[in-house]
């Protein structure tokens, strides 16, 4: 009985931790999100305008984060690319989380003909290495952020629609799917209803824990000139233009690559903890002390 107890006081303390972790975490990344929403209203200095007297100036109380070599104030620049960053890498994560499960819910609800072509399809895909695929998609598409998208979403989707495809199996065999089609509930309401709700769980997981992945991608490659192009903020296009100075003018550098690192930081966190929310065995080893 007392053994009882303790463990149940030990699985409220995991769940009040849990619970705190994601209010801290989730506020981060609406921070994060609201900022880059709200970038051109926070910058302190216009972004793209140039000031050659001051080039190159180490951060002080005029310029927090210092200035590039054109005398742009590097803090308005950082907070103006989290805009093209953070938003490119939001849209990505929807693009192939909505495109990859569709894939899955067809595959693994019909299976058949139709599974075993679009499976040999993301299998193609997944035949090569990831980033060199995008840098030959998006070097063919002549670079830009919604081509870097595009380049990034070809070679992600596969891993949802495999998610999303072994999840549908694993519902299917379910009691309650035979009881709703005995009671004539049509496909659209059997997918809506009983299939999409149970299999959301991983999806919005892996779809949290993408975003960081997401984001330092995009930042790759605008890192290779093949994503954003100056004079446009970005931090990967920024890294990429004071990579020659990294010596000289450090900040330069290191500004972006400081954003990028926090917040793919956020990002991950966050993500993991709506993991140990949604899924409470996970919980439940780490009350056990594994």
């Amino acid at each position: 009985m007392e053994e009882q107890k303790i463990t149940v006081r030990k699985q409220k303390k995991i769940r009040d931790y849990t619970k705190w972790k994601m209010i801290l975490f989730g506020a981060l990344a609406v921070g994060v999100i609201l900022v880059a929403a709200f970038a051109p209203y926070l910058t302190p200095y216009d972004p793209y305008a140039q000031d050659l007297t001051q080039a190159l100036k180490p951060p002080d109380r005029i310029h927090l984060l210092g200035t590039d070599r054109y005398g742009r104030d590097m803090l308005s620049r950082v907070i103006m690319g989290s805009q093209t960053t953070v938003f490119s890498a939001l849209l990505l994560v929807l693009v192939i989380t909505v495109i990859g499960s569709a894939v899955g819910i067809v595959c693994g609800y019909y299976g058949g003909k139709i599974d075993s072509f679009l499976m040999r399809l993301s299998d193609v895909f997944l035949a090569f290495p990831g980033m060199v695929f995008a840098i030959a998609v998006a070097s063919v598409m002549s670079g830009g952020v919604m081509n870097a998208v595009v380049a990034l979403a070809c070679i992600s989707w596969p891993k949802y629609a495999r998610l999303a495809r072994s999840q549908v199996l694993t519902v299917k065999s379910m009691p309650y799917m035979a009881a709703a089609r005995l009671s004539g509930s049509g496909t659209v309401k059997i997918v809506l209803k009983h299939i999409v709700p149970n299999i959301a769980g991983p999806v919005i997981v892996t779809a949290v824990l993408d975003i960081g992945t997401m984001i330092m991608e995009i930042a790759g490659l605008s890192f290779l000139g093949l994503g954003a192009t100056p004079p446009a903020a970005e931090w990967g296009s920024m890294m990429s233009n004071g990579r020659s100075m990294l010596q000289t003018s450090p900040w330069v550098i290191l500004a972006p690559g400081f954003a990028i690192f926090l917040t793919v930081m956020v990002f991950n966190l966050a993500g993991d903890t709506v993991r140990d929310i949604l899924d409470p065995r996970r919980q439940g080893r780490k009350g056990g002390g594994d």
